[in-house]
């Protein structure tokens, strides 16, 4: 396992690589020099499960908002930067557990040398990010246009910069929207160095299309071992992101916790809105700390032997509906009560 022999990372309160527990990232969507209304974000996606957050610091005035920022805050944050290295510099004195840059967009050896400097005095970790669709010109004509070899080699050549000005507090980030472009960098990327991985499928898209690229590619490049933090790139609220990372993680088999929502996909037998039913459980077990399955189905007929490795469920009839456990009947109720006593149960699960 790749993960089990990188490097340890401290990023704030949080460590990374070495086989701990893979983290969940995102990035807020925010104007960092809005203190409150970034605040707000982060703390929402706090609630939500994420274990690190990234915020932009495209100005002097956002690198000193971070300050204000972790006041408020309990997990860790990270500087996104991409062409001032002063920002970087900035950031990281106003507080921030981590940057993140290209070296190749921060300008010459002197200029990393700069930002390196400072990290090294307050121990900050570097997460040094490329992107596919920022590859260098000599890199595209070596390889014959983008691709994983490249981004590797993009990667590495920066990694190597900042190695040689001595320091090795890093992470490494290789992005594309390729999604198997991206799997096949990481398989070689893996292969070369110890340090850990952030992964992520860039600019994946909306909430359909990318769950779907990044189920796919963050499925088939954590499944081989490879990977310590992860993001699920969404056009959309944050939050989205991180249910969508704690869901392909537990689906893995790489995260416990959490409810785990079954439903059938309905069919002529369904007599209520099981669609509306399924998503209106999904939210209201969101703040209940258990780690079971919950059915959710639309049939009284097929419902409690479809439901019955789950360990409690709900089943649709005409107008009145089943709870049941472990397959077994307990009891039938009125439609309108089937989310308030499925709640019920849950919030006294423990007792039983």
């Amino acid at each position: 396992m790749y993960r089990e022999q990188t490097r340890i990372v401290q990023i704030g309160n949080k460590k990374i690589g070495g086989g701990n527990p893979i983290m969940i990232q995102s990035m807020t969507n925010t104007r960092t020099e809005d203190v409150k209304a970034t605040v707000e974000q982060i703390k929402r996606l706090e609630a939500a499960g994420c274990d690190i957050v990234r915020a932009t610091v495209p100005t002097l005035e956002a690198a000193q908002a971070i300050k204000e920022i972790k006041k408020e805050i309990s997990i860790p944050l990270v500087a996104d930067i991409h062409f001032d290295y002063k920002m970087a510099i900035a950031a990281m004195e106003n507080g921030a557990d981590k940057i993140r840059i290209n070296p190749g967009n921060i300008g010459n050896r002197e200029k990393v040398e700069e930002v390196v400097k400072v990290a090294k005095e307050r121990n900050i970790p570097i997460r040094v990010g490329v992107n596919s669709g920022s590859l260098e010109k000599n890199l595209v004509e070596k390889y014959g246009g983008v691709t994983a070899e490249g981004i590797v080699e993009s990667a590495l050549d920066k990694v190597k910069l900042i190695e040689d000005i001595g320091y090795d507090n890093l992470v490494i980030s290789i992005k594309s929207s390729d999604v198997l472009m991206c799997v096949k960098a990481h398989e070689i990327l893996a292969e070369k160095t110890n340090h850990p991985l952030h992964v992520g499928i860039t600019e994946s898209g909306t909430i359909i299309s990318g769950n779907i690229k990044s189920s796919i590619g963050l499925g088939l490049i954590l499944h081989q071992g490879i990977g310590d933090t992860i993001r699920v790139s969404l056009t959309g609220d944050p939050v989205e992101e991180i249910k969508s990372a704690k869901l392909i993680l537990r689906t893995l088999g790489l995260r416990k916790g959490g409810i785990e929502i079954v439903s059938c996909p309905t069919c002529g037998r369904t007599k209520i809105d099981l669609i509306g039913l399924a998503n209106q459980v999904e939210n209201m077990v969101a703040d209940i700390p258990l780690d079971i399955k919950v059915a959710v189905m639309g049939c009284a007929v097929n419902g409690p032997g479809e439901a019955k490795e789950a360990d409690i469920g709900i089943a649709g009839g005409i107008g009145e509906g089943l709870l049941i456990k472990k397959g077994e009947i307990i009891k039938k109720v009125p439609e309108e009560q089937l989310l308030s006593v499925l709640r019920e149960e849950l919030l006294n699960w423990k007792t039983q």
